[in-house]
C-alpha cells in the first residue's frame, strides 16, 4: 500500500469490549486486527482512539432507571442510544485487543471521559461542538488525508469519517478493516451518508 507523507491512519476503538466476548461486542470485531496491523506502518501518522468512560456514564442504560440498552433517549445535545456499560476506565474491557500493534501509535486519544456526554467521533463530542484536539494535531503534522479503520463502522467510525470530511480532510474508509453493529439498519444508513459526504469506501 502506497501512501503519501500527508496521510494518517485512524484506528478507532479496537478494544476488548467491542470484540467477541465483550460487553458491547461487534460481530467479527476481532477480525479487523490483522488487517490493521498489516497496513499500520505504511502510514507516517498513526492515531488510535480509545473509549474511556467513567462509571455511571450518562450513555449507559444502567444510569437511567427503567431504561434498557439500545433504547434511544433525548439528551441536552440530541438523540442518544443507551448502551450496556462498556469501556469503563481502567477495566479489561477498555484495553486494546491484545493482538493489536499499539506500539507504532503517535497518539492515543481517549474519548467519552466526560460523564455527561458521549463521544463517538475522534474529532468532537456528540454535541458536535466540543473538540477533542485531533484536528489541530493532524494539521500540525501536515495531514491532508485520513484512512479510517476500527469499530464500529456505523457509529464511532462513521461519525469520525463524517467529521473529518466536514473539516476538509480527504477521507478513506477501509471496509475490510472495519465491522459494524448494524442496529436497525444503521450500517446502510451510515454508508450512504458517508458516500454522500465524499468519503471514499475502499476494500
Amino acid at each position: 500500500m502506497s501512501v503519501a507523507s500527508t496521510e494518517a491512519i485512524l484506528v478507532i476503538d479496537v478494544q476488548n469490549d467491542f470484540c467477541p466476548g465483550g460487553a458491547l461486542a461487534v460481530a467479527g470485531g476481532d477480525e479487523v486486527v490483522p488487517e490493521i496491523n498489516r497496513i499500520l506502518r505504511d502510514f507516517p501518522v498513526r492515531v488510535f482512539t480509545q473509549d474511556w468512560h467513567p462509571l455511571g456514564h450518562s450513555s449507559f442504560a444502567s444510569s437511567h432507571p427503567g431504561r434498557v440498552p439500545f433504547e434511544l433517549v433525548d439528551m441536552a445535545y440530541g438523540p442518544q442510544v443507551l448502551w450496556p456499560d462498556h469501556c469503563v476506565q481502567g477495566s479489561d474491557g477498555a484495553d486494546f485487543h491484545e493482538d493489536l500493534h499499539v506500539e507504532p501509535a503517535d497518539v492515543i486519544l481517549r474519548k467519552g471521559f466526560r460523564p455527561e456526554i458521549d463521544s463517538y467521533s475522534a474529532f468532537y463530542e456528540n454535541d458536535q461542538i466540543t473538540p477533542t484536539g485531533l484536528e489541530g494535531y493532524l494539521r500540525s503534522r501536515g495531514v491532508r488525508r485520513v484512512t479510517l479503520t476500527g469499530l464500529a463502522t456505523d457509529f464511532c467510525v462513521a461519525w469520525s469519517a463524517l467529521d473529518a470530511a466536514r473539516l476538509g480532510f480527504e477521507v478513506n474508509l477501509k471496509l475490510e478493516a472495519c465491522r459494524a453493529i448494524d442496529l436497525d439498519g444503521s450500517l446502510d444508513a451510515a454508508l450512504a451518508e458517508m458516500e454522500a459526504a465524499g468519503v471514499m469506501l475502499i476494500a
